[in-house]
């Protein structure tokens, strides 16, 4: 009798062990798969700028006598004011504006701009804030359009459009003496952000060449 009452009890005992065993097992598996379900990390967006641009030429000696020139802030409407990359879709619905997910400009697009007018200005003229000196002129710029434009699937181009104002300073006072509005466009080499970065940083660049033409009539050298 008793010999049967240790062998009951070893049965019962392994039994549990066994018991304790699986819900062991089972817990490591469950962890396991919990591991194998967790979300990836964030990816984090790739960030663009125009790049470092050209080297600055040697200004010649017709081009130090340029007048000197305020470069204003640049004006922007509130769905430029961040980093956000956009882009239409003219064959869908041209008029909704969508943000790349992963991908975004370094600063706002005015920024980008006005630093890129700033260096190319600088080469041929003294470029100064509002309110750093007193010069005769101050350039004021609106960017009022700098997005990826999808014309179908497969073909896009950077658009970029610019209104100028440039205005003399006399007397604590400006008078607007000249506005033009600038639009380029150039195509870009894929259809995705890095493709759209080309796109606007190329169109950027003309539409800033075609102002630093501009003023060459309206603020001619001293003689």
């Amino acid at each position: 009798m008793k010999k049967l009452q240790q062998i009951t009890s070893l049965t019962i005992a392994n039994k549990r062990h066994s018991t304790l065993g699986c819900l062991a097992f089972g817990l490591v598996l469950m962890a396991l798969s919990g591991c194998a379900v967790l979300p990836d990390k964030p990816v984090r967006p790739a960030v663009y700028d125009f790049g470092p641009g050209q080297s600055a030429a040697f200004a010649s000696a017709s081009a130090a006598t340029l007048p000197a020139l305020a470069l204003a802030d640049i004006d922007a409407p509130a769905a430029l004011d961040g980093t956000a990359m956009l882009y239409r879709l003219a064959y869908a619905d041209v008029q909704q504006l969508r943000p790349y997910a992963q991908a975004r400009w370094s600063m706002a697009p005015a920024q980008l701009v006005r630093q890129r007018l700033r260096d190319q200005l600088s080469q041929t003229r003294v470029v100064l804030g509002v309110g750093d000196g007193a010069v005769a002129a101050t350039l004021r710029l609106e960017l009022e359009e700098f997005t990826h434009v999808f014309e179908a699937p497969d073909r896009s181009a950077g658009l970029v459009r610019l209104r100028a104002t440039l205005v003399q300073n006399a007397g604590g006072r400006e008078r607007a003496v000249a506005q033009r509005r600038f639009s380029v466009q150039r195509p870009a080499p894929s259809a995705d952000a890095a493709g759209g970065v080309r796109a606007l940083t190329a169109a950027t660049d003309a539409a800033i060449g075609e102002v630093a033409q501009w003023l060459q009539p309206l603020m001619p050298p001293a003689r």
